[in-house]
């Protein structure tokens, strides 16, 4: 369970039972910026029924659902509404591209 949660300027340091994580905040949300432009830059390609988008679309679904297992512990119920997004996403992406044959 999460004890503390500490600020120092744009920097976050969350202490559990057995780790330090340090989060920078700038860094933190240019990483969200660049991901939200590669995610809309490939929503625009699936539009326009482009592989190269459905595979880039599949594969952030992929990583967003693996990555989403390490915070079941501390929000469960976000989480699964998450990974299960993302899989619903991932299947309306490879169903889409089905269609077009």
């Amino acid at each position: 369970m999460i004890r503390a949660n500490r600020r120092v300027n744009n920097e976050f340091y969350v202490v559990t039972q057995k780790w330090v994580f340090q989060f920078d905040a700038t860094t933190w949300g240019w990483i969200h910026i660049i991901l939200g432009v590669v995610v809309v830059v490939a929503g625009c390609g699936v539009l326009a029924r482009q592989t190269w988008a459905v595979v880039v679309g599949v594969v952030l679904c992929a990583i967003s659902a693996v990555g989403n297992f390490a915070f079941v512990p501390y929000y469960p119920i976000w989480s699964l509404l998450i990974i299960a997004l993302n899989v619903l996403v991932i299947w309306a992406l490879l169903r889409y591209r089905a269609e077009k044959s």
